[in-house]
């Protein structure tokens, strides 16, 4: 009796801890498939978000070497571009990275997919053309003439046999070839041309228009001359197979127009009567 009494205590024992085990490995199922739902769930909000282009980093690059569109102030890269950039950024909800490179490998970082914009006082040309798109115009400037004061160069036209100094890749640089007979000296930063320039190691110096007023203002003895070599638009370089983050910019940019937000950027550095 007592032996019956004990096998029937032990088998109930036995039922009662196997439907405990059972009730946990449920538990536990339940519990994991809720985690990976979560995790499907946070995976197509981020998704979502960057098809929307809200959330992540825009890569901008640019040449840090053109004051007042772009330049080196401390550690931090500021100016008009660099504005602009940040503004168009906080449209698309994303945060803005900027990236400083040589101005001839701006086009080539942005079509090889290493950054999604160029931002660089960047003259929309046929040769750019083949290897990105452009944005609507943001800014209008020139191509202008710096010489040494009392210099007998007193236009364009006055440069034909001339040693003109240009920044490498600029529009300054591709303009200046069509100048007749005139020898090309390419400096990697438009300060360096400048530096020839007051050493006499040249004649002129052809660059943007905004960039030649600071260093002018800078630099005792120089000069810009009144009529400027060329007229040109600005805008901004983006791959040629990114349609997406074009159209999206282009929606920035007729928003910062429309809200006066970028003629308010453009005047904090460039006065009217300039």
């Amino acid at each position: 009796m007592k032996k019956k009494l004990l096998s029937l205590l032990l088998a109930a024992a036995c039922v009662f801890s196997m439907a405990a085990c059972g009730s946990g490995s449920d538990s536990a199922g339940d519990s994991g498939n809720a985690a990976q739902t979560s995790e499907a769930d946070d995976t197509e909000d981020a998704e979502e978000a960057e098809a929307s282009g809200e959330g992540g980093t825009l890569i901008m690059a640019t040449n840090a070497e053109s004051p007042p569109y772009e330049y080196h102030d401390g550690d931090e890269i500021v100016g008009i571009d660099a504005e602009i950039a940040a503004a168009i950024a906080e449209e698309l909800g994303m945060e803005l990275k900027i990236e400083d490179m040589a101005f001839d490998s701006i086009i080539t970082a942005v079509s090889g997919g290493k950054a999604d914009m160029g931002l660089a006082g960047m003259t929309v040309n046929p040769d750019r053309e083949k290897n990105v798109n452009f944005s609507d115009t943001y800014a209008t400037a020139a191509q202008v003439i710096i010489v040494k004061e009392g210099s007998e160069t007193a236009g364009p036209d006055d440069l034909t046999g001339k040693k003109i100094g240009v920044q490498l890749g600029t529009t300054g640089d591709i303009y200046a070839e069509d100048i007749e007979d005139a020898e090309i000296e390419r400096y990697n930063k438009g300060m360096e041309a400048v530096q020839a320039l007051l050493q006499d190691k040249i004649d002129a110096v052809v660059i943007d228009g905004e960039p030649a007023k600071v260093y002018v203002a800078e630099n005792e003895g120089l000069k810009v001359l009144d009529e400027p070599l060329t007229e040109e638009e600005y805008a901004i370089a983006i791959a040629k197979d990114n349609d997406e983050l074009l159209e999206k910019v282009n929606t920035a940019l007729t928003s910062l127009k429309d809200s006066g937000k970028l003629d308010e950027i453009v005047a904090k550095y460039i006065s009217a009567d300039e």
